[in-house]
């Protein structure tokens, strides 16, 4: 995504210390690129839109193959090697969640945390788990159960799921891989079965946790999993205020190593807080694909 490419620019020069190219999204180079450049030259980018230039790309070269690295369920049932893992340390500590979080953009980092656990919720054990998501991009808190395609381009499976709109294109947030308009079918039916609940934040208060677990633990956060760190805080704050014991986990499921232009603007305080637009919302829901079911 473009702004991604501009906001974290230590990947990019990884990528290319390592002689990749690396292109924005929109590009040129696509169809689905120049559709969106030619409606909206300074379009900031989405995970949505950047699916489709790949796919595009791979399925117009014959040495080049894509594979997509969230949302579809059989990724995050690849990433479940998280939660398994965390059983194992829960059995260890002997000890049992009361709280389960992890930041949720398409699903693979939440859903790898907590499937593991959820047959033991579904079979009567008592604890919540929750999906901390981007107020600007509130797939699972403000978004439509509906079928819904998973890329801008239309090119991907319809998918029962959470969402804003294939072609709805959230604020330029720092926390690029929460910038998705859907979220997994197996994430989207546990929420609205009331299994999992979701909560949204802006991103100054999730700057904010973020800057107070790193002085805390010593390990700077990405964006994205501070949103995690910061419904952790708030659970572990209404517990001091009630004077409740709980165990809380949640995914830490990143540093933050390559995001320091984004916590030099928040130190700064050049950092705003993007809300999502109602009407950006209503207009790509008025062109979700017509399913009979």
């Amino acid at each position: 995504m473009r702004v991604s490419y501009e906001q974290k620019p230590y990947r990019r020069h990884l990528m290319e210390s390592w002689g990749a190219q690396v292109v924005p999204s929109p590009s040129p180079e696509t169809k689905a690129g120049r559709r969106v450049l030619a409606a909206h030259p300074d379009s900031p980018g989405s995970l949505g839109l950047a699916i489709s230039e790949a796919a595009e790309e791979a399925a117009s070269r014959a040495d080049t193959k894509y594979a997509l690295g969230s949302v579809l369920n059989h990724v995050l049932l690849h990433q479940t090697v998280i939660g398994l893992e965390s059983l194992k340390q829960f059995a260890l500590a002997g000890e049992g969640p009361d709280v389960l979080i992890a930041c949720c953009g398409g699903g693979s980092n939440f859903g790898g945390f907590t499937f593991p656990f959820v047959p033991r919720k579904l079979a009567g054990e008592n604890f919540r788990i929750i999906a901390a998501e981007p107020a600007a991009c509130p797939t699972l808190t403000k978004g439509a159960y509906a079928y819904d395609f998973g890329d801008m381009a239309q090119l991907s499976p319809l998918l029962k799921m959470y969402t804003l709109g294939h072609d709805f294109v959230p604020p330029g947030i720092h926390a690029g891989g929460l910038r998705y308009h859907g979220d997994s079918p197996l994430v989207s039916q546990l929420v609205r079965e009331g299994i999992v609940e979701a909560v949204a934040y802006l991103q100054r208060p999730v700057f904010a946790a973020a800057l107070t677990f790193a002085r805390t633990e010593g390990i700077l956060p990405a964006p994205e999993c501070a949103h995690a760190i910061k419904a952790a805080v708030d659970e572990a704050l209404r517990c001091k205020e009630s004077g409740q014991k709980k165990v809380i986990g949640f995914c830490l499921s990143g540093h933050g190593h390559f995001d320091m232009t984004a916590y030099d603007r928040y130190l700064s305080g050049e950092i705003q807080d993007l809300d999502y637009s109602d009407e950006e919302i209503r207009r790509a829901l008025a062109q979700l694909p017509r399913v009979n079911v």
